[in-house]
């Protein structure tokens, strides 16, 4: 699975398009990123820019553009509203997918490193990547902004993680940089049916973290209430990591809750938007939908689609597709605009069209292209199908048993039972395409060049590390498809018995899938040049396809002794 990462660079320059072009081109030239929205303020005299990728990726594009920033930016000659201390002011790096926040501190922090030593920039690291809780909030970093940068740099307890601590011309240019680690923020709006932004704003105090201040009497025009330092007492509210404010939107001629939600592994879009619908509910207001601002990860809509399935008691184990049409439908995404996933989930921005993935072809069209001259899709993106198929028909078996009428009462455990399958059947699905490009490194590797003693070393070098790679994978696909039987013997066993003949040829398949990818297992391994290379996965293939043909046997079983009662 592709590890990705976002940035989002603050560069403080608003107003003159010509520099900001020569930062973004910089990002658009960086290979393996899509830079995905470029958003100049004139008054704030700033720039926000966001661009995906993989980690790596990322790293190298927001050097080159830092690196840029500090060419085409000058801080002494830098006025605007919003606080900043340098040229490029905050770079925060979020993982997005199937990295994990102390990974992203890795990167942030290597970047941080590169920035202060090669540029020359001071750099303090703030949010996840702080290395004392003192930088952790970025407005403690940039306190005192460019003006007091002079001052702060030299104190030790402000000298920079990274870089210079000293002030001279260089750094009289650039001023300073925050780079960190933060979560995934998602720019988000809830519609009311109301014009009020008075009534807005109560709800929005009703949920936003900071809450309202405490006051005497009348809630809003009543005295505010000090605590002991002189400092007004709040009442705070109902959603972690969540500001929120009440605006009128003349455009649509409503008003809406704006939200900033600032960390979503604490507050979740789909919990914001139910905690918004009971406190307008609470004051007599109704939600009508929403509106997500920008763009957002595919995660945290499938993570909706499911919460909003189980609120329904239905089987969340269903495809991706259907997850973020509910997700979309539940929340109102669309009531203003349509909303397409395609533009507006980051990992559908960044897939490439022109890659003809063999998963994405019609059925016809993988059929005829299996039938073809040529040596690929074959046996081993087959059998990954077949097990792709046969986890389906498992997943299949359990989405029905969950809306069974009748088995209201069992809906959850129907539920885990697909999820399962579907994690099975996604899982070898990707194995089709993995099995024909790992056959495509072999055939590459037989192609290098073998004129001289090196070019031999390199080219049989080359040859076994294909080689066992394309072993590896139908020997991924022997462990998922054995695995995603565990599903078709439950469903045999204890699903809707309309479909256990579903369920018997889910576990035929998976065991097509088994033998069908050990033969392919086998077919490589004649390839190795060191037999002795091969022992262990062969050894484990086999102990694969034993287990394999028993759960096929098991099931077959039940499968038969239930038709016959029938």
């Amino acid at each position: 699975m592709k590890q990705l990462i976002e940035c989002v660079p603050n560069f403080s320059e608003g107003r003159n398009q010509a520099v900001i072009e020569q930062i973004a081109e910089v990002i658009r030239q960086s290979e393996g990123v899509k830079l995905l929205n470029i958003d100049p303020g004139k008054a704030t005299n700033r720039t926000v820019m966001t661009f995906v990728g993989t980690p790596e990726e990322v790293v190298e594009a927001a050097f080159r553009a830092i690196q840029k920033a500090s060419e085409v930016i000058d801080m002494r000659q830098h006025q605007g509203e919003h606080p900043r201390f340098g040229a490029t002011d905050v770079c925060p790096l979020v993982p997005v997918s199937n990295i994990s926040m102390e990974e992203t501190v890795k990167y942030a922090r290597r970047l941080a490193k590169r920035v202060g030593e090669e540029l020359g920039v001071p750099v303090y690291c703030y949010e996840f990547a702080a290395f004392t809780p003192q930088r952790r909030s970025l407005a403690d970093c940039r306190a005192g902004e460019y003006e007091g940068l002079r001052h702060k740099i030299e104190l030790p307890d402000w000298k920079p993680d990274f870089g210079p601590s000293t002030w001279d011309e260089k750094v009289a240019t650039t001023g300073a940089s925050a780079i960190g680690a933060r979560n995934f923020l998602i720019a988000y709006n809830v519609n009311l049916n109301t014009t009020s932004v008075r009534r807005a704003n109560s709800v929005a105090f009703d949920v936003r973290e900071a809450g309202r201040i405490l006051r005497e009497g009348d809630p809003v025009t009543g005295k505010i209430i000090l605590d002991e330092n002189g400092e007004p007492k709040r009442i705070p509210g109902s959603l972690k990591k969540v500001r929120a404010i009440g605006w009128f939107i003349e455009e649509y001629g409503i008003a809406q809750i704006s939200m900033n939600l600032t960390d979503i592994t604490v507050t979740p879009l789909h919990i914001a938007f139910d905690e918004v619908c009971e406190k307008a509910r609470q004051r007599g207001l109704r939600v009508t939908g929403s509106e997500l601002v920008g763009l957002i990860p595919l995660q945290a809509m499938l993570d909706a689609g499911r919460y909003f399935l189980q609120k329904q008691q239905r089987s969340a184990g269903v495809a991706d597709a259907e997850l973020i049409k509910i997700a979309v439908k539940s929340l109102g995404l669309d009531e203003l605009a349509p909303f397409n996933p395609r533009e507006r989930i980051i990992e559908y921005q960044l897939e490439d069209e022109s890659d003809q993935k063999l998963v994405s072809f019609p059925l016809k069209q993988f059929v005829e292209e299996t039938a073809s001259e040529s040596a690929a899709p074959g046996g081993g993106s087959v059998a990954a199908l077949a097990g792709a198929l046969g986890a389906a028909l498992g997943t299949m078996v359990a989405n029905l048993s969950a809306h069974k009428r009748g088995w209201d009462q069992r809906w959850e455990e129907f539920s885990g039972w697909a999820e399962k399958g579907k994690s099975y059947y996604e899982k070898l699905l990707k194995c089709v395409d993995e099995d024909t490009e790992a056959f495509n490194r072999v055939m590459e590797a037989f192609s290098l060049p073998k004129n001289s003693e090196q070019e031999k070393a390199i080219r049989k070098t080359a040859i076994r590390e294909a080689t066992l790679q394309a072993m590896q994978i139908p020997l991924k696909v022997m462990e998922l498809a054995c695995e995603s039987m565990e599903v078709m013997r439950a469903m045999a066993q204890n699903g809707n018995p309309n479909s256990v003949s579903d369920a018997g040829v889910g576990a035929l398949c998976a065991r097509t899938a088994v033998r069908g990818a050990y033969l392919n297992v086998l077919i490589n391994a004649q390839g190795l040049d060191e037999k002795s290379l091969a022992d262990p996965i062969l050894e484990k293939s086999r102990q694969i396809l034993a287990q394999a043909e028993t759960a096929e046997k098991v099931i077959l079983k039940i499968v038969e002794e239930k038709l016959s009662k029938s």
